[in-house]
């Protein structure tokens, strides 16, 4: 998809170029969410202190913003039939500690707006629990509703909208609203982040490892000059590598949330690794650091409520959490925007509702972001042991049920947490 380009001040580095309702921002470390709510619950667990723990919510449930139409919570999420939804939200903000290094969008006219560039909604389904992460295109043309804004006065909506324009209508509960409307599921919990959080939380966990692929990646929008192979990225780094889309193989933005699901498959390995889990002091800086730039709603406040969703997803395989990106079309009246694929996201929504683990058919190496890594060696195969003869037989459990796997359409593309792939980077190999 094209985009208008600006050029940043000489010498400086940028992340971040910015038009009207086209702003190239899809700061996708909110998958890190889940990072601060299993946090929290392993801060209060480890022994750091109830201080620390009291502290950290109330300062979480400071600028809670109320959601309308939505459900009401149950005091157990466990009673939340068909699972628990909860979208994750990530704007543009121009941050003062942060605007020198987004050239002209912090600086032009559009400086002091926010869009909603980072759309994810994260289902934890039912028992057994499986996590699944979908990604909205900030391109995609939705209908946005009427909704209340935070001081209470009601905005019209529209009728044919990108969706990343939601937030500049009524805020965090307008997003939800829309993503509610559109999907077709109760959404009773959300949180909204800017994009420099990107930089402090990657900082509190000591990077995330990627892989740059393809021969390595140039992008001079946001002043990546990156050879392939393996990279620990941190800070600045995290945000040029989620917010790149011209140093990948075919520059869309489509492709960029490709990008974006491999930073996030990592970063999920890496969190429920004991580098990071069994730290207290890395545990507690990563809460206070997400507390710090998170804005919830009020639902996610409780802080019953966060250890409740923290324990629901702890024991997830990798192979059960799974990103895939909402299918599209391209927008017949505008070769620059997408449209949403009604028939494959209603088996998508269709398989979430009856908790089906999910079959994708995708292939990562047509997405243009990413391809797919070399597979690890495997073990030389283990000869059986014949038993001794007049020995008693053993007993054996009979196995489990095998059940109906969901296979998705082409259209959905995506990869689990167990999956690791690499850039599609545009610089030939």
């Amino acid at each position: 998809m094209s985009q208008t380009s600006r050029t940043g001040a000489r010498g400086r580095k940028t992340v971040a170029r910015h038009g009207r309702l086209r702003s190239p921002h899809p700061f996708a470390s909110l998958m890190k969410m889940l990072g601060i709510v299993v946090a929290v619950v392993l801060v209060s667990g480890l022994g750091i202190g109830a201080y620390a723990y009291y502290d950290l919510t109330t300062s979480f449930a400071s600028e809670a913003v109320e959601l309308e139409g939505q459900s009401s919570v149950p005091p157990d999420i466990g009673a939340i039939e068909g699972g628990v939804n909860l979208l994750l939200v990530g704007t543009d903000e121009c941050e003062p500690e942060y605007a020198q290094y987004f050239g002209a969008r912090c600086t032009g006219a559009d400086a002091s707006g926010q869009l909603n560039d980072v759309n994810m909604l994260l289902h934890i389904s039912d028992n057994p629990r499986r996590v699944t992460v979908i990604s909205f295109p900030r391109d995609l043309m939705v209908e946005i509703p009427s909704c209340t804004r935070e001081d209470g006065t009601e905005t019209g909506g529209s009728s044919y909208e990108q969706i990343n324009a939601a937030y500049s209508y009524g805020g965090l509960n307008c997003v939800v609203k829309t993503v509610s409307q559109l999907s077709g599921l109760n959404i009773p919990f959300a949180a909204k982040v800017s994009f420099g959080n990107v930089i402090n939380i990657t900082d509190a966990i000591g990077g995330v490892d990627v892989c740059i692929g393809n021969g390595g990646m140039r992008d001079r929008n946001t002043g990546i000059d990156w050879e392939a192979g393996e990279r620990n990225i941190q800070g600045l780094e995290a945000l040029q590598f989620l917010r790149t889309r011209y140093g990948l193989e075919n520059g869309s933005d489509l492709a960029r949330i490709s990008n974006q699901q491999q930073y996030m498959s990592s970063l999920a390995r890496k969190l429920v690794s004991e580098e990071v889990l069994t730290n207290p002091s890395t545990l507690l800086r990563l809460a206070t650091t997400v507390v710090d730039n998170v804005t919830p709603s009020q639902s996610l406040t409780n802080p019953v409520t966060l250890v409740q969703i923290a324990r629901a997803v702890q024991g997830v395989p990798f192979d059960e959490m799974v990103f895939v990106r909402y299918p599209v079309f391209d927008d017949p009246s505008d070769p620059n925007r997408v449209v949403p694929d009604e028939a494959a996201a209603d088996q998508l929504w269709a398989a979430l509702e009856a908790n089906q683990p999910l079959q994708l058919t995708s292939d990562p190496n047509t997405s243009g972001g990413v391809i797919t890594a070399d597979p690890a060696p495997t073990e030389a195969p283990v000869e059986p042991v014949e038993p001794t003869e007049g020995a008693a037989p053993t007993d054996t459990a009979s196995p489990a049920p095998t059940e109906t796997a969901a296979v998705l359409p082409e259209s959905i593309q995506g990869q689990t947490a167990a999956q690791e792939t690499c850039s599609a980077g545009n610089l030939s190999g």
